[in-house]
């Protein structure tokens, strides 16, 4: 104890070259903890995307490409599903539901996705939770749409409010589908998914705006045949006639899984692909996985060199040093003692420095987790250290005593003659 204290009252004499190397092991520390943190965060959101869904159905194409496109919105489907097919699949005895969805247009850059009732009522997200509504309600008719609480926030929109959907997935459309403006008829909660940053509107609205373009624009030179041709697709049933860019899956038993897919990726109608969201999720995570390991490699490197500067710091201030330590070794301090002294400033500092590193951590998350959800859509929680974190801050402590062991063994080393006879 006496040793212990000894250090701090030694720390204090040498207060900036302290503080400088405290500041650059907590800095390393939170560097090292936010990436850990924000790895498992990102891991969880992709997991907790989507959950109670058995199978995804669409057109033939790879797994992780239908999962991009059909959940996250992030791409498109390499063809649409005819809606025969989805109602022979839907039909099957084995499914207990089917959420048809559209893709292929936006609103402002958000991706707009047409389906029915069975997306509201069966799709789950996180631990099998069922969409909810912040407030109005869900649309009743074509001309009604649904939107994520993401774009309510960042567009200002709220129940009443009229959207206008563009053609197309891109930021930029020249064609708008002014013609058939939507109104807001209910907001959902933040759910931390894609959902959030999705339009969602009827298939038979989808149906009416792309009919409506063919009649405008398609028979430009010959408006009674696009009048004819819209008569008759109306004629279809609306929502009974869109070909659909995905289907969400839900089977009466989990073990009816492999043997259904095996079906649909032999339909016979058409070429259709069926994945297994936790496999495609998985496959996914490792692809995405590299740069994940990259950025953790990276801040670990980081905190290695945080300890390698304390080490180097205290190795720097041992020549001037030695006289002090020669007279504690005349006052009969023995070499353990000294030893004890050097490695007890070592603990000291990395101590503090990964305490502060730990709150530098908390702070930073209160200051940017509204930035990095409105931006990246990425839910930061802030709860307690996780095991890998609690197994790193004392990996961390443990290392600042071992680095500590270096300069202590060389002040060791020191004879009390070289010490009292060091020249200025």
């Amino acid at each position: 104890m006496a040793v212990l204290l000894l250090a701090v009252k030694s720390l204090k004499n040498r207060w900036f070259t302290t503080f400088l190397t405290i500041v650059s092991i907590s800095l390393s520390i939170a560097l090292f903890l936010s990436v850990e943190r924000i790895r498992h965060e990102a891991q969880a959101g992709f997991t907790n995307t989507i959950s109670g869904t058995d199978l995804i159905v669409g057109a033939r194409t790879g797994q992780v490409q239908l999962l991009l496109a059909s959940v996250f919105r992030l791409s498109d489907t390499s063809n649409n599903i005819s809606w025969e097919s989805y109602k022979s699949i839907a039909g099957t005895s084995q499914v207990k539901w089917a959420i048809p969805i559209s893709l292929g247009d936006t609103h402002k850059g958000y991706r707009v996705l047409g389906t029915n009732e069975n997306y509201y009522k069966h799709l789950q997200f996180g631990s099998k939770q069922h969409l909810s509504l912040e407030e109005g309600k869900w649309f009743a008719d074509e001309h009604g749409a649904v939107i994520g609480a993401e774009i309510a926030k960042a567009l200002g929109y709220s129940v009443g409010s009229e959207i206008v959907v563009s053609h197309g997935s891109g930021d930029i459309s020249f064609i708008n589908h002014e013609q058939h403006p939507f109104l807001v008829s209910g907001i959902l909660k933040r759910t931390g998914t894609p959902v959030d940053q999705t339009v969602h509107i009827s298939l038979t609205g989808i149906d009416e705006i792309h009919a409506e373009v063919t009649m405008a624009e398609g028979h430009q030179h010959d408006p009674l045949a696009g009048h004819l041709e819209y008569d008759g697709h109306s004629e279809l049933g609306g929502a009974e006639s869109p070909s659909i860019s995905a289907i969400f899956l839900g089977l009466q038993s989990r073990r009816d899984v492999l043997a259904v897919q095996r079906s649909i990726n032999e339909y016979q109608d058409e070429p259709l692909s069926a994945v297994i969201p936790a496999a495609a999720l998985q496959e996914l995570w490792r692809i995405v996985g590299t740069v994940e390991k990259s950025l953790l490699a990276i801040s670990g490197f980081v905190v290695l060199v945080g300890l390698i500067g304390m080490m180097v710091a205290i190795m720097t201030s041992l020549n001037e040093r030695r006289r002090e330590m020669a007279i504690l070794r005349a006052v009969g301090a023995r070499p353990a003692h000294i030893l004890g002294l050097i490695v007890g400033e070592a603990a000291i500092i990395a101590t503090v420095g990964v305490i502060l590193g730990i709150a530098a951590l908390y702070g930073l998350l209160i200051v940017v987790r509204p930035i990095i959800e409105t931006y990246l859509g990425l839910f930061m929680t802030i709860c307690a250290p996780s095991l890998s974190e609690v197994a790193v801050v004392l990996s961390m402590c443990f290392a600042g005593v071992v680095i500590g062991l270096v300069p202590g063994y060389r002040i060791y080393r020191f004879s009390l003659a070289d010490g009292m006879t060091v020249r200025l």
